[in-house]
């Protein structure tokens, strides 16, 4: 037989895409798709843009390739120049990669180097219950979702969990209205006395949880007492930003918030809206002049590539150029009224949460206990179809609820999205619900 391409869609027939732009895909068929999702919550800028192809196709024609340790690229000074002031991080050193779970790995062994150079054989990471990191055995291991870590289990273990700021079922719901981060903050401090204060290394959240937990905005308390215990500790504090990163959120990062500045960044995803595998690692300066001491043991082929970087730079310069991050903000809201509207009274809808151009909808058997429905109905991926056949593309996820059950839809268009097609994401989603789930 012919070479075949190992399908991440096994047992499906998938339509052809031929081509897109702004938050439109068609297929070869000619139909027309409006991608409420921007993939898996990738594409900022929208399809189609012939200026990062453009750039992509100079850099390439000038120089594809040099290895990272043996040249200096113009177009990767000139981005992370052009970066640097945007950041969320003190003096930030950018090491560039190939997409999000390198990113993490990445993070993981500079918190490591950062405290074997100050001395101190510090190994354990802290993440969270219900959390996503990426699929390489690191960034998994560090990850809290039960379903994608089971089949390799015998390969993790090294990493600590503490709890989540899912307010829809918050564990501490008797500390509401006025905020639970008091308690999250307990919560950690108890994990890190448990595995010795000498032992912790970082403790690494999303600031809004993204493809776990749907879209899951923490109480305006959390940041600042989370952040607290960990420096008291001595522990670094990663924010992983894949999701929420480049203006997804209304800001140019989740961190902005809540004014945290983490000693240690992760970012992919919008780095290069989808035309490059572009991924980058961000640790502050005092945590690279620390790892400098010894040297940092580590690297990748494509670390460091120019014309990721070139990606990288022509999409920065469209999200400035174009206010998108001020976009996604008032999309956002849009986005946020008009899900309301649609679906604020049906009864399986038990909560819908988000902020700038990322959203979730949390599907429930019951609502008024928060039931979740069966695994066995497999509820959001017939809904992610019901959408599909009506032309709007939706991203989904599972067993939020208690790591097996829960159903989330998660939104994350392009931040292009026009309020008309605002209105049909929101209209063609509910009716997609509706059809599936009837009142």
């Amino acid at each position: 037989m012919t070479g075949a391409v190992f399908s991440r869609a096994a047992g499906r027939d998938l339509p052809v895409v031929a081509g897109g732009r702004g938050a439109e895909l068609f297929d070869t068929t000619g139909r027309r798709y409006l991608d409420a999702a921007g993939g898996a919550i990738v594409v900022g800028i929208g399809h189609g843009s012939a200026e990062v192809a453009d750039a992509i196709a100079a850099q390439a024609r000038s120089v594809a390739y040099v290895h990272g340790s043996a040249f200096a690229s113009p177009s990767l000074t000139e981005y992370v120049e052009t970066l640097g002031p945007l950041l969320p991080v003190d003096d930030p050193y950018v090491y560039p990669v190939s997409g999000g779970s390198e990113a993490v790995e990445t993070a993981l062994k500079m918190a490591r180097a950062y405290h074997l150079a100050r001395g101190e054989d510090r190994s354990v990471v802290i993440g969270r219950t219900g959390a996503y990191h990426g699929n390489t055995r690191g960034a998994l291991d560090v990850s809290g979702r039960d379903g994608l870590r089971a089949p390799y289990l015998p390969w993790l273990g090294s990493a600590a969990r503490t709890t989540s700021p899912y307010e829809y079922r918050c564990s501490f719901p008797d500390s509401h209205p006025n905020g639970c981060g008091a308690q999250h903050a307990e919560a950690l401090e108890q994990v890190i006395v448990a595995q010795g204060p000498q032992n912790v290394a970082a403790f690494i959240a999303e600031p809004i949880a993204g493809a776990a937990l749907g879209a899951c905005v923490p109480s305006a308390d959390y940041w600042p007492a989370i952040t607290e215990v960990c420096h008291r500790y001595g522990v670094l504090v990663i924010a992983d930003e894949v999701m929420t990163g480049f203006g997804r959120t209304g800001r140019w990062f989740g961190s902005d918030h809540w004014g945290v500045r983490p000693d240690l960044l992760v970012a992919a995803k919008g780095a290069a809206s989808g035309y490059w595998p572009l991924g980058l690692t961000v640790c502050s300066g005092e945590v690279h002049d620390t790892i400098q001491k010894a040297g940092f043991v580590h690297g990748f082929t494509y670390s460091h590539h120019a014309v990721g970087a070139a990606a990288g730079l022509a999409v920065l310069k469209i999200l400035q150029r174009d206010g998108l991050v001020e976009a996604a903000a008032e999309r956002g809201e849009q986005l946020g009224a008009e899900l309301q509207k649609e679906l604020g009274d049906h009864p399986h809808v038990g909560d819908i949460r988000g902020r700038g151009l990322l959203w979730a909808v949390e599907l429930v058997a019951d609502r008024e206990t928060k039931a979740p429905f069966p695994r066995s109905e497999r509820v959001a991926e017939r809904i992610v179809a019901a959408a599909k056949e009506r032309g709007v593309l939706l991203y989904h996820s599972t067993g939020c609820a208690n790591g097996t059950e829960g159903d989330l839809l998660v939104f994350g268009p392009p931040l292009v999205i026009t309020p008309a097609e605002v209105t049909e994401v929101a209209k063609g989603s509910a009716n997609a619900i509706r059809e599936i789930l009837s009142a």
